[in-house]
C-alpha cells in the first residue's frame, strides 16, 4: 500500500502546481497572441537595417528591437546568425543575444501576474541595461580576426537548439490576413512547443518549492550581502531556463524569503545562458566577445539585483509575489479556463502522439 504521506504531499504539489498555473495562464496566453503579432510584423531584414556597424547607436537599437521580441536563449541564435550574415556588428549582436531571452512580451505579462508591476518593469530595464553594457564591452574588444563566418553557423545553431529554424526568419511576404494567421501559428505552433514544456517545468518546480521547501530555509540564509545572489548566479548561468519559465520559480523563492534582488539575478542570468548557447557564441562572435559576455552578465546581473534590494530597502516599497491559491473569486473560472486552454494548446503544439506514431512507424 503506497505510503499516505507521499500521496498527501504528491496531491499538494499537484495543487500548487495547478494555482500557479491558473495564475498565470491567461497572461501566457495573452504575452503569446503579442509574440504572434510581433513574428507576423517583425522580419529579420527590417531589425538588420539598423543594426549595421559597430557604433553605440546600433547597440543600443539592438538592445531596445531584441528586448520585446519572444524568443529564448536558443532560440535567439538562429536569429543572431541570420542578423551577423546580414552585417551587424559584435556589439549590436552581443545586446540582441542577451536583451531578447532575458525578457519579452510573453515573460513580462507573467512577471506582471506572478510578481507584481515593480517586478515586470525592473526586469525589461535591468534587462536592457545589462545587453547594451555588454554590446559596448563587445565592440570594445572586438578582434574581427576571431570571427568565425556566421553563414558556417547557421546549420550548427539550429540543430543544437531544441528550436531549430522555425525560431528564426521574417514575416511572410503576403496580405495582412496572411501575415496575421502565419504570426499567429507560429506563436501558438512553433514557439509554444518550444517553450511551453519548459513554462510548464517551471510550474511544476515551483509547486515542489511551495510544497517542499521549509517555509524558513532561505530567510535563514545570510542577508543583506552577496552571498544570495552570487547563489543565483551560480545556479542560473549553466541551467537551461528560458524568461518565461523562470518567472514561476523565482516566485516561489521571493515566497520562501529570498530576497527581490537575489531572484532579479536568476532571471537575468538563466535565460541568457546555458552550456549550449555559451558554445555557439564562442564560435559565433570570437574568444574576446564571448568574454565581454558572460562578464557583462555576472557583473550587471549582481549589481542590478543588490541595487533593487537596496532600492527596496531604501523606498519602503516590497515585491509582493502572488501566492499560490489566492486568485480573486470572481476571476477564479477565467484563469481556470485559461489553463486549460493553454495546456491543451501545449498537447497540440507537441504533438506527443505524432512522435510515438512515428516511431511505431519505423518499427
Amino acid at each position: 500500500m503506497m505510503d499516505q504521506g507521499f500521496v498527501g504531499t504528491f496531491l499538494s504539489l499537484l495543487r500548487a502546481s495547478w494555482s500557479v498555473l491558473v495564475e498565470a495562464a491567461p497572461w501566457v496566453l495573452i504575452g503569446f497572441l503579442a509574440a504572434g503579432l510581433i513574428k507576423a510584423f517583425v522580419s529579420e531584414d527590417s531589425l538588420a537595417r539598423h543594426l549595421g556597424g559597430n557604433s553605440p547607436l546600433t547597440v543600443f537599437k539592438a538592445a531596445l528591437l531584441g528586448a520585446p521580441l519572444p524568443l529564448c536563449s536558443c532560440g535567439v541564435l538562429p536569429a543572431a546568425v541570420g542578423l551577423r550574415r546580414r552585417g551587424a556588428g559584435s556589439g549590436a549582436a552581443t545586446a540582441f543575444l542577451i536583451s531578447t531571452p532575458e525578457t519579452g512580451v510573453d515573460s513580462i505579462a507573467v512577471s506582471w501576474a506572478l510578481l507584481g508591476p515593480l517586478m515586470a518593469v525592473v526586469r525589461p530595464l535591468a534587462a536592457l541595461v545589462t545587453a547594451i553594457c555588454a554590446g559596448l564591452l563587445a565592440n570594445a574588444l572586438d578582434r574581427p580576426g576571431e570571427e568565425r563566418p556566421a553563414a558556417s553557423l547557421v546549420t550548427l545553431s539550429t540543430t543544437a537548439c531544441s528550436c531549430g529554424a522555425r525560431c528564426a526568419g521574417g514575416p511572410p511576404k503576403s496580405g495582412l490576413a496572411s501575415r496575421l494567421r502565419l504570426g499567429l501559428e507560429h506563436a501558438f505552433g512553433d514557439m509554444l512547443a518550444d517553450i511551453g514544456p519548459w513554462l510548464l517545468l517551471g510550474i511544476l518546480l515551483a509547486g515542489v518549492i511551495e510544497t517542499l521547501l521549509p517555509g524558513d530555509v532561505l530567510t535563514s540564509l545570510p542577508h543583506g550581502g552577496i552571498f544570495p545572489h552570487l547563489a543565483m548566479l551560480v545556479v542560473g548561468v549553466p541551467l537551461y531556463v528560458c524568461a518565461t519559465a523562470s518567472t514561476p520559480i523565482a516566485a516561489a523563492l521571493i515566497l520562501k524569503g529570498l530576497s527581490p534582488g537575489a531572484a532579479l539575478v536568476f532571471l537575468l542570468a538563466g535565460p541568457a545562458t546555458n552550456a549550449a548557447s555559451l558554445t555557439l557564441i564562442l564560435r559565433l562572435l570570437g574568444k574576446r566577445v564571448a568574454a565581454a559576455y558572460l562578464l557583462a552578465i555576472g557583473v550587471c546581473s549582481l549589481g542590478l539585483g543588490l541595487s533593487l534590494d537596496l532600492f527596496l530597502a531604501w523606498s519602503g516599497l516590497a515585491v509582493a509575489p502572488t501566492p499560490p491559491g489566492t486568485n480573486a473569486e470572481g476571476s477564479e473560472w477565467l484563469g481556470t479556463a485559461a489553463a486549460i486552454v493553454l495546456l491543451a494548446t501545449i498537447i497540440r503544439a507537441t504533438r506527443p502522439w505524432r512522435a510515438l506514431a512515428g516511431k511505431r512507424g519505423k518499427s
